[in-house]
């Protein structure tokens, strides 16, 4: 193995995301292999994208209910197409070789799952992420 895929795989959180069984697709056990571990390990580079996000587009964000909050970090993720690339580009980057391979032969329904966990993410942090950009504006 190249040191590149030897450094990429050690700075990965080690616990396990999702079980792991003979039974499942391909794409699931990408998912729980790869993508999960990949996103932990960016998820507060994510926070501080959607903070800047925030603050390029002088959102009105921090006088929204929660459950608007959430519609728009949805939004934001789902429809600005930008912001979508930016985020798969943080993930995709973070890949070894062998994984690209993989990622290539159907990136359209990983690209959906990555960006189903990303906003997941960040919305089950929604309350701390709020804290943390109101300090900042």
């Amino acid at each position: 193995m190249t040191t590149r895929h030897n450094n990429l795989k050690a700075i990965r959180p080690s616990s396990s995301y999702g079980k792991l069984s003979e039974n499942m697709s391909s794409d699931e056990r990408f998912q729980n292999e790869t993508l999960r571990p990949i996103i932990k390990l960016q998820e507060h580079l994510f926070v501080e994208v959607l903070k800047n996000y925030f603050k390029k587009h002088k959102s009105m964000f921090y006088e929204l209910s929660i459950p608007k909050k959430i519609i728009y970090v949805e939004n934001s993720i789902q429809k600005d197409i930008k912001f979508r690339n930016s985020i798969k580009g943080m993930i995709i980057g973070q890949f070894t070789i062998e994984e690209y391979l993989i990622y290539i032969e159907n990136s359209s329904a990983l690209n959906k799952r990555m960006m189903n966990i990303v906003k997941d993410q960040l919305i089950n942090n929604i309350q701390m992420f709020d804290v943390q950009l109101s300090e900042v504006v």
